[in-house]
């Protein structure tokens, strides 16, 4: 989320009092609450960075041989979580620390540029992949366009990112207090001619970071239930033939792969963020009320929390979305290479022995039992 649009407490983000005002200066203290967050955001910060690394060695391997478009999603979602980890989670232990900014301010504008993009491209990657699974559901024969329909897409989400997250090189700049406190922060103060101005850009981050991207999953994978639940009830996959059992039989498998999947992604969105920023409309509209009934703990609680949602989307993406062992080579599997998915439906493919027999032909059973012998393999939608 953009520095700006935050509450206090969010990397000791301190700016000095407006000259009318009554209140007296209060600086930043390394509080130990602010010593517990530093602690949990380094922890959080190996363990999201050492998730999102496994992530792209798993899908950037060549253990599988194929390259399903959903691997090329996955890589670009844990490109941007590993960004949130490397940049927002040290930048803002270390600012915990440290109390004042002591980096320049060069460095303040550029690392408020990038914990801004990374915050912007971890969401639109997100979407990004709602859509692609609303796109594999609903027109399934387009799977051969997959590939360069989410290649645009990604190149969408990363230059929104980047380009929404310019202003932030020219809102922020350091101000220093001087004797008889010696006091350095990087800050906006001062970078907006009216208080309305600093809301709406406030409520403008807010809606690109959380509104629209939970608007636009929450759709995609109600439309996504609604479609599959519209083909289960319409009959179409209830035919006796011996042929048409795997996707009779592999329907109801993906169907209760994708709602696991699109609860766990629209929950754990919801879950992690959602606290935060409604503390943050709170500060925003009503900063004085807010001060006084909220304790700082509770931001840093809400804040850390927000953090982990860089740690659940590998989690998430790599258990229900693809076969990660196979990016780590993975001994498990033996036997011939697994075939791509059939072009007309991506989501199954039968082995030869579930085939009807034909007659005259050398080699092959005929027999009942033969036709009885299913297997089917499911495949990433």
């Amino acid at each position: 989320e953009p520095p700006s649009t935050t509450p206090p407490e969010w990397g000791c983000a301190w700016s000095p009092p407006e000259e009318k005002g009554e209140q007296p200066l209060r600086l930043p203290t390394f509080s130990p609450a602010a010593q517990v967050r530093v602690g949990v955001t380094f922890a959080l910060f190996a363990l999201s960075a050492g998730c999102n690394l496994a992530v792209l060695r798993a899908v950037g391997g060549r253990g599988s041989g194929r390259r399903p478009h959903i691997r090329l999603l996955l890589r670009h979602l844990a490109a941007a979580d590993l960004l949130v980890s490397v940049v927002v989670m040290p930048l803002d232990a270390v600012w915990n620390i440290t109390l004042q900014w002591r980096a320049g301010d060069l460095a303040c504008r550029l690392l408020m540029y990038l914990r801004l993009l990374a915050m912007y491209a971890s969401a639109f990657v997100t979407v990004v992949i709602s859509l692609d699974r609303q796109a594999a559901i609903l027109r399934p024969l387009a799977i051969a366009r997959a590939r360069a329909r989410n290649r645009a897409m990604l190149r969408t989400a990363w230059i929104l990112s980047a380009g929404l997250a310019v202003p932030q090189l020219f809102l922020f700049h350091t101000i220093t207090l001087r004797p008889p406190h010696n006091f350095t922060q990087c800050t906006t103060r001062g970078s907006f001619p009216r208080a309305w101005h600093e809301t709406l850009y406030n409520m403008v981050g807010f809606a690109c970071l959380f509104l629209l991207p939970l608007l636009i999953m929450v759709c995609c994978y109600a439309r996504i239930l609604l479609e599959i639940s519209r083909r289960m009830g319409s009959g179409l996959f209830s035919s006796q033939d011996a042929s048409l059992r795997c996707s009779r039989n592999n329907i109801p498998r993906a169907r209760l792969r994708m709602l696991r999947m699109s609860l766990v992604i629209v929950s754990s969105f919801i879950l992690c963020w959602t606290p935060y920023y409604l503390l943050g409309l709170w500060h925003w509209f009503c900063p004085r009320a807010m001060e006084e009934r909220i304790s700082p703990a509770l931001t840093h609680i809400l804040f850390i929390f927000g953090l982990f949602n860089a740690c659940l989307d590998p989690i998430t993406y790599g258990l229900f979305t693809i076969p990660l062992r196979g990016g780590w080579g993975c001994p498990c599997r033996h036997g011939p290479p697994a075939q791509p998915p059939s072009p007309a439906t991506g989501s199954f493919r039968c082995s030869a022995s579930s085939l009807p027999a034909r007659r005259g032909v050398q080699g092959v059973r005929s027999s009942r039992g033969a036709a009885r012998d299913t297997s089917c393999h499911s495949s990433s939608l």
